[in-house]
C-alpha cells in the first residue's frame, strides 16, 4: 500500500527520495518543517517552499512544522512572526501542533555548545571581525588557525559561562566550532556557532545575552523535533557539511535515521528581487507604501493586489522542484491568476476614464434595468441587474470621432452595442477648450436590448458602461511592473531598474452593486482586467481598486 496520495502529482527526486526512505524502512512516516525568520515578510519564493513542505506532509500524511528561526533578535519583529502565520494560513495549509521557535530550544543548544567544549570540538576566540577574515584565508588559499585554537576544554568552559554571564563586550569573543581551517568549504574553517549580543528577544526577553548561529541552531532544531527530510534552497548546499557535522558530534543525534538536508533551487522570478534585504530597503526609503504594496513579490502585497491562494498554489506546482536554478517568467504567474479569476471571478462593469454619452431619444421618467449574468459560464452564479437611463458612462478610449475600420468602437454616425444593454448610434459631440470630447451625443434602439439579441443588427463592436445617476465614484490602482529590468538583481542600484511608470492611478466608476466590494472578492471588470477592492484604503463610499492582472498577456 503506498505512502502518499499521489493522484496527478508529478514526481521530482525529493520524492524519489522519500519513497526510497519509506520504502526502504529508514523512516516509517514523513516529517517536514518550514523554518522561516521573523526578518521580513515572506514573498513568493517562501510559497514556493510552504508548498513544497506542507504539500509533501499532506500527500504522505505526515507532519510539517512551523518553526522560527529567531536567532538574530535585532532583526527580528513580532509583527513578523504574525505575519508568517497568516500567510501561511492564508495560503491554505495549517501546520501541525504548536507554532515552534528555535529560541524553544535556547537551554539545550547551549548545553550541546558546552557538549562540544568539553570534546575539545569548539573553543572561545578573541580575534576581532578583520582578523578573523584575514585568518579563514581564501578559495585559493588555506586558512591559519586561530592563536585560540588550542586553549584547554575547562578554559573555554569557564570563558563560555562568562559570554552567558555577560561577562564580554559585543564583538569581543565568540564561541567557534573547531573543524578544519584548511577545508575547501569556507563554512568548515572553524565557523562561529554563539556571538555575545545583549539584544532583547521577542521571544525570550532579556534572558540571553549570547545567541546561537544559524547554522548551529537549524541542524539541532530539526533533529530535537524528529524532522525525517530538512528541505532548503540550493545555497546551502555546502553548508549541509556544518548540518551533518554538528549532529555527527552530538551525543544524542547518532541514530541511522536522524534527519538529513536536501537542497532544491530557488525561485528566481522575472522582474522580481527576492532579497528580503534589498525589499527591506524599498520599504524604508519610501519607494514602496509597505511590505504589503501591490507591486511588492511578498504574499501580503499578491494578497492585496488580488491574486488567490489557489493561484499561487498552482504556479508552485507548475514550477516543479529540481536541483537548477533558472529564471522563470512571470506571465507564468500571470496566467495561473488569469486562469483562476476567469473561472471563477463575477462580472461587473466599470469605466476606468469616463466620459459622459447622453442618449437623446431615452425619454422615461425613470431609470430602466437591464439583466446580466454575474458570469458567463456560471448559471448558479446568477444574475445581476443594471441601471440604464438617459446618462451613462463609457470609457475615453471607445469614442472616436473619426476611425478605420479595424477600430470596433463607438464613431460618429455609426453604431455600436452596450453590453447587455441596446444598440447606439454616435451623432454628435462637445469638447472642451483643449479639444479633449466631454460629451457624445448618442440615440439607441429599443428594439435591440440584449447582449445577443435575435434583431439581425450587424453591429461592429459592443463596449462597457456605466449607468451615470447610479455610478459610484472609484479610483483605479493601474499596476505594472515594480522592475524595468527582467533581472533587477543583476543591476549596480536598485534605483537604476525602478519601473517610473509602475503605479498610475486613474478616477472613475462602477456599477452600483459594487458598493460593498469586498477585499477578498475579485471581479472582472469587463473589458478592462481583473480587479479587488484595495484591503487597506477601500470602503463604502470610498472605493479603491486594485489591478490584479489584465485579462490578457500583453508583453
Amino acid at each position: 500500500m503506498s505512502h502518499v496520495d499521489n493522484e496527478v502529482r508529478p514526481s521530482n527526486f525529493i520524492r524519489n527520495i522519500i519513497d526510497e526512505d519509506l520504502a526502504s524502512g529508514k523512516h516509517n512516516s514523513v516529517h517536514t518543517r518550514f523554518p522561516p525568520e521573523p526578518n521580513g515578510y515572506l514573498h513568493i519564493g517562501h510559497a514556493k517552499s510552504i508548498c513544497l513542505n506542507f504539500g509533501i506532509a499532506q500527500d504522505y500524511k505526515g507532519q510539517c512544522n512551523l518553526r522560527f528561526d529567531d536567532t538574530n533578535p535585532e532583526k527580528e519583529d513580532i509583527d513578523y512572526v504574525n505575519s508568517i502565520q497568516e500567510d501561511v494560513k492564508w495560503l491554505g495549509f495549517q501546520w501541525d501542533g504548536d507554532v515552534r521557535y528555535s529560541s524553544n530550544y535556547f537551554d539545550a543548544l547551549y548545553g550541546y555548545a558546552v557538549e562540544l567544549i568539553n570534546k575539545g570540538l569548539a573553543y572561545v576566540c578573541f580575534l576581532n571581525a578583520e582578523e578573523t577574515r584575514e585568518y579563514r584565508g581564501t578559495l585559493k588559499e588555506p586558512g591559519r588557525n586561530s592563536p585560540y585554537r588550542d586553549t584547554p576544554a575547562a578554559e573555554n568552559l569557564a570563558l563560555f559561562e562568562k559570554m552567558r554571564d555577560g561577562g564580554f563586550k559585543e564583538g569581543e569573543c565568540v564561541l567557534r566550532a573547531k573543524i578544519d581551517m584548511a577545508s575547501p568549504f569556507m563554512c568548515m574553517r572553524d565557523p562561529v556557532i554563539y556571538r555575545v549580543k545583549f539584544a532583547h528577544h521577542h521571544q525570550t526577553g532579556d534572558k540571553w545575552c549570547i545567541y546561537p548561529m544559524y547554522d548551529f541552531t537549524h541542524c539541532i532544531s530539526d533533529a530535537l523535533e524528529n524532522i525525517t527530510h530538512s528541505l532548503c534552497t540550493l545555497e546551502f548546499q555546502d553548508n549541509r557539511r556544518l548540518y551533518d557535522w554538528v549532529l555527527d558530534n552530538l551525543n544524542d543525534f547518532q541514530a541511522p535515521n536522524r534527519t538529513r538536508q536536501y537542497e532544491f533551487s530557488r525561485l528566481n522570478l522575472e522582474y522580481t528581487l527576492m532579497s528580503k534585504r534589498k525589499l527591506n530597503d524599498l520599504v524604508v526609503r519610501g519607494l514602496v507604501s509597505g511590505w504589503d504594496d501591490p507591486r511588492m513579490p511578498t504574499i501580503a502585497g499578491l494578497r492585496r493586489r488580488g491574486y488567490t491562494p489557489a493561484s499561487i498554489r498552482e504556479f508552485c506546482q507548475r514550477i516543479g522542484v529540481t536541483k537548477q536554478d533558472n529564471l522563470v517568467e512571470v506571465g507564468m504567474l500571470e496566467a495561473c491568476i488569469r486562469e483562476d479569476l476567469n473561472d471563477n471571478a463575477p462580472r461587473a462593469m466599470a469605466v476606468i476614464r469616463p466620459i459622459k454619452v447622453i442618449i437623446e431619444n431615452f425619454t422615461k421618467p425613470e431609470l430602466e434595468y437591464v439583466k446580466a449574468p454575474v458570469h458567463p459560464n456560471i448559471e448558479e452564479m446568477g444574475v445581476r441587474e443594471l441601471a440604464f437611463g438617459r446618462e451613462i458612462y463609457i470609457d475615453a478610449a471607445d469614442f472616436r470621432e473619426e476611425a478605420n475600420k479595424q477600430y470596433k468602437r463607438l464613431v460618429l454616425g455609426a453604431e455600436v452595442r452596450l453590453r447587455n444593454a441596446y444598440v447606439i448610434r454616435a451623432e454628435r459631440c462637445d469638447k472642451d477648450a483643449d479639444g479633449n470630447v466631454t460629451t457624445v451625443y448618442c440615440t439607441y434602439d429599443p428594439e435591440t436590448l440584449g447582449q445577443n439579441p435575435s434583431d439581425g443588427r450587424k453591429v461592429k463592436g459592443v463596449i462597457h458602461w456605466v449607468e451615470a445617476t447610479t455610478a459610484l465614484p472609484a479610483e483605479f490602482r493601474l499596476y505594472d511592473r515594480l522592475f524595468s529590468d527582467a533581472n533587477p538583481a543583476a543591476a549596480d542600484t536598485v534605483d537604476e531598474v525602478l519601473n517610473p511608470n509602475s503605479l498610475q492611478i486613474v478616477h472613475g466608476v462602477v456599477e452600483a452593486p459594487l458598493a460593498n466590494a469586498s477585499a477578498d472578492q475579485a471581479y472582472q471588470f469587463e473589458r478592462e482586467g481583473y480587479f479587488c477592492a484595495d484591503r487597506k484604503d477601500s470602503r463604502p463610499g470610498n472605493l479603491v481598486f486594485n489591478l490584479t492582472v489584465q485579462l490578457r498577456e500583453s508583453f
